[in-house]
């Protein structure tokens, strides 16, 4: 027992070597020419408008959801009017920013250890060595930089649409009116609960991004191989996530305490 308890912490130690030493090589081929311009958009358009359908999906239900469970106990206790306001401060900080991205993670991360995973195994990784090239700076980069990009906006686009769900709820079904709704939100969330959650969101991106190209870019065995490194991924890139929100959260409280 104590022996595959070293074995897997040992292994764990030996993943965040390899992530580290991968994160730090793609920094440095960051600035070096050629700049990988056109695959980064490309991973943009890849990664992150093909994820709008389920960041959207995602979003307006766990609004809606939010919206009834908020309503009704609020209904107990005479509180019906605080539900925009509770909403609006645990969308704003949490959840949109944090659903969204292990849901939205889950598919991108998944994808890119299947994709990378697929040039490993097929050796198409060792042919770009062979020619001279980096792979961290034609593989990992262009899709680091796409996920810094797009997951802000995703969680942005995530957060209105949650709105837009809660307020649809409340104003169909707890008789709540939807300007009275969207005012006292807008009245109990700062901009300091907007920025603690949107800033989450480019460390989420980085995290998603590299898990992916890590366990992508170790997948050997084959067809088989892939699948491993694909539901590695998605585990390791939501649990990530979840650890991550944790110290996030707390060290924005610091900088953006709420009121």
């Amino acid at each position: 027992m104590t022996s595959r308890v070293w074995e897997t912490f040992t292994h764990f130690l030996e993943h965040l070597g390899q992530l580290g030493d991968m994160t730090w090589g793609a920094i440095r081929a960051t600035f070096r020419r050629p700049l990988e311009i056109s695959s980064t958009i490309y991973q943009m358009e890849s990664l992150g408008t093909r994820s709008l359908g389920i960041a959207s999906v995602t979003a307006l239900f766990v609004g809606m959801v939010m919206a009834v469970q908020f309503a009704f106990g609020l209904q107990k206790f005479g509180g019906m009017e605080y539900t925009g306001r509770v909403i609006g401060l645990s969308f704003s900080r949490e959840l949109a920013p944090t659903l969204t991205a292990i849901v939205v993670g889950g598919r991108i991360g998944a994808g890119i250890a299947a994709e990378v995973g697929s040039m490993a195994v097929t050796e198409q990784i060792d042919a770009i060595r062979a020619l001279g090239a980096d792979p961290l700076k034609k593989l990992v980069l262009p899709r680091l930089l796409a996920c810094l990009v797009i997951m802000p906006v995703l969680g942005a686009f995530a957060l209105v649409l949650g709105f837009m769900g809660a307020m649809f709820v409340c104003s169909t079904e707890f008789g709540i009116p939807a300007g009275f709704f969207l005012a006292t939100a807008l009245e109990s969330v700062t901009f300091g609960d907007f920025f603690s959650g949107i800033l989450k969101t480019p460390f989420f991106g980085a995290i998603i991004a590299l898990v992916g190209c890590h366990f992508g870019l170790i997948t050997r065995g084959g067809t088989e191989g892939v699948g491993l490194a694909t539901t590695r991924a998605v585990v390791a890139t939501s649990i990530a996530i979840l650890i991550s929100d944790l110290f996030l959260t707390k060290l924005f409280i610091l900088f953006f305490p709420q009121k």
